[in-house]
């Protein structure tokens, strides 16, 4: 039978033959290797292709924003100079077709000033163009409100307007020429709207006449360490701007100096813990003069029928009556 041989790997028969054919094989996966490589972007490059796809609409909205977030900036500083009405009005209509509206009012700091007065002088409601308004005019007229010290108005995009009050605090009622005031601490003027109620709630005390609201303060500070007199005090009349009448619960005027009216309330003190001098029927205690205390009692009611009536010897008149 024939042998069946086995079969001869290349260049067998010929040692540089079979050598060169392993070369070259070697040389073309060397090529194949480095051409993948190549060719193959790296894993960072397709991260970033894939996510330029999803980024797109979401980095065209965020140019969008800031170009409005500029124009506001550039509306705050045009407020300035009064040249910003029709800007304002442009980007207005233009943040709301985008959706930037306001939905949601936010204010801190309110305790007494009324919401209605409020709302009026903010002067935007919700469903306005959120940026169609000066938030620099809406201050204004906040500060404008007697019971508001400070005020602070801010956007907070989308849709939500912050408003942050500092309140006055009310001191005292002024009552001049027959009008009611609130006043602070400061003498100033908070207004008419609620004096009633804030007077009665608070338990402020009543000054009365020209000049008042600014000397007040010094005298209920002066009359803190005395709650003998503070607590029967009805009211304080300012008297040519110069000095203070006291008007007592029990009808009693005190007449205070112009000039160390603290000495004067410790005497009064000092008498009211000796003697119950507040307590008694007097009309007028004078404490204008340093060396000395003038008290007038009152005058006792007239009694009908007493001699003074029958001075002359004839009896009193019938009164006359209509028919």
């Amino acid at each position: 039978m024939p042998r069946i041989g086995k079969p001869q790997p290349p260049g067998h028969g010929h040692p540089g033959q079979g050598q060169a054919h392993i070369q070259a094989r070697m040389a073309n996966a060397r090529m194949m290797a480095s051409s993948s490589v190549v060719d193959r972007p790296s894993r960072r490059v397709i991260i970033l292709r894939r996510a330029r796809r999803f980024l797109r609409p979401g980095l065209a909205a965020f140019a969008i924003v800031v170009v409005i977030f500029v124009m506001s900036l550039a509306l705050r500083d045009a407020d300035r100079s009064g040249t910003a009405h029709g800007l304002r009005t442009a980007l207005g209509d233009v943040g709301a077709a985008m959706g930037l509206t306001v939905r949601n009012i936010v204010v801190d700091g309110r305790e007494n000033t009324p919401e209605p007065i409020l709302r009026r002088a903010l002067g935007v409601m919700i469903g306005q163009p959120i940026l169609g308004f000066s938030v620099a005019d809406a201050r204004e007229r906040l500060l404008a409100l007697g019971w508001v010290e400070d005020a602070v108005v801010e956007r907070r995009l989308p849709n939500t307007l912050v408003v942050r009050l500092i309140e006055r605090a009310p001191f005292a009622v002024w009552q001049d020429h027959g009008h009611f005031r609130l006043i602070d601490r400061n003498g100033e003027t908070m207004g008419e709207q609620d004096v009633g109620r804030a007077a009665e709630a608070l338990s402020l005390p009543l000054v009365v006449g020209p000049g008042a609201p600014d000397a007040s303060t010094e005298l209920f500070d002066e009359m803190a360490p005395y709650p003998d007199i503070r607590k029967r005090l009805v009211g304080a009349v300012r008297v040519g701007q110069e000095r203070w009448n006291l008007v007592l619960k029990s009808g009693a005027t005190v007449m205070l100096p112009g000039e160390d009216q603290d000495k004067a309330l410790a005497r009064l003190q000092m008498l009211q813990g000796r003697m119950k001098l507040l307590d008694r029927p007097v009309q007028v205690i004078d404490l204008r003069l340093a060396d000395r205390i003038v008290v007038r009692p009152k005058t006792p009611p007239a009694v009908p029928g007493d001699a003074t009536s029958t001075a002359s010897g004839k009896a009193p008149a019938a009164p006359k009556t209509r028919h």
